[in-house]
């Protein structure tokens, strides 16, 4: 379904979930474990279903892979929610997979900020071109994960046209301000720390946020959205504190057990998607286990604490 500028605008503002990717037990891709994942949060009314991000192990997938888990996902959600889809790596794939996410129906694409070592900002202004052009004209949300190329090439990249949204993912919500006074004021600005830096990037003018804690529970982040968007810091600051224990696990190890916390709840939940990549730290440890356990019994997410 074609979004309008203003259904886009609602949805960038809501919350954008990031969908894990699946494996059977050999490794390989495993769409249809997701049935599951996607139906709970659309029940919970997730706004925006992500796939190809960080929490899905975007890096750790072929482009093949990740072709294929656009077109899966596109017909898990049957049109019950628009799909944003995260495309990046060099810039061939990036074209390479923005068709393929657009012919399999996606609303809009995440462009992640790439990682070469050797990038230039005006380099990164003609890569979202490309990128854009090879989509047939989708409208993009771009990744910032490192604030550091300053507010003019900041306010270059929004200059795009096409670009909507800018997923912010750095604890820097002073940038963030600055960088929105900067650009175009249509543009939404997402907080992309997930739900912990939302109430610090909605008070700078920020509106929604990613979310990988939708996988396992979508309910917790709605009420936290709903208290943001009524500017109800203080319960968004409480319904956050006790869920604590859950990023405190996913941020150890250099946040290298980011998505393992989010698959090992998961498997918990009985929605076992398998076990993540390498780099990505596979499985958690006992201590680690013990305490998301912990952590999903004390909030009612699974009657008994297994494996510990």
């Amino acid at each position: 379904m074609a979004l309008s500028k203003t259904e886009l605008r609602d949805v960038l503002s809501g919350i954008s979930g990031i969908l894990v990717t699946p494996y059977d037990s050999e490794g390989e891709l495993a769409p249809e474990k997701l049935v599951p994942v996607i139906d709970r949060a659309l029940a919970a009314g997730v706004h925006f279903p992500v796939v190809n991000g960080n929490t899905g192990e975007f890096y750790a997938l072929t482009t093949d892979e990740a072709i294929t888990m656009a077109k899966s996902v596109a017909e898990m959600l049957d049109g019950r929610a628009p799909m944003l889809a995260g495309i990046g790596r060099g810039v061939r794939d990036a074209c390479a997979l923005a068709k393929a996410s657009a012919e399999a129906g996606a609303e809009a694409l995440m462009i992640h900020q790439p990682p070469d070592p050797f990038v230039a900002p005006r380099g990164v202004v003609d890569y979202i071109k490309r990128v854009a052009d090879a989509s047939g004209g989708l409208p993009m949300m771009l990744y910032l994960r490192n604030d550091a190329i300053g507010t003019k090439a900041i306010a270059d990249l929004c200059a795009v046209e096409g670009v909507a949204g800018v997923k912010w993912a750095t604890p820097n919500p002073m940038k963030l301000a600055e960088a929105i006074n900067a650009c175009d004021p249509d543009i939404v600005w997402v907080g992309g720390l997930a739900e912990t830096w939302a109430p610090a990037f909605y008070a700078v003018g920020a509106r929604g946020f990613t979310s990988g804690l939708i996988n396992v529970w979508p309910e917790r982040s709605m009420a936290i959205h709903a208290a943001l968007e009524a500017s109800d810091y203080a319960t968004a600051r409480k319904l956050i504190s006790e869920m604590k224990a859950f990023e405190d696990v996913r941020a150890e190890e250099m946040n290298g057990t980011n998505v393992t916390g989010v698959k090992a709840a998961l498997k918990l939940l009985g929605d076992d998607c398998g076990a993540t990549r390498p780099p990505s730290a596979w499985p958690l440890t006992d201590v680690q286990q013990e305490k998301l356990a912990s952590f999903m019994k004390g909030n009612g997410l699974i009657g008994q604490v297994e494996g510990v």
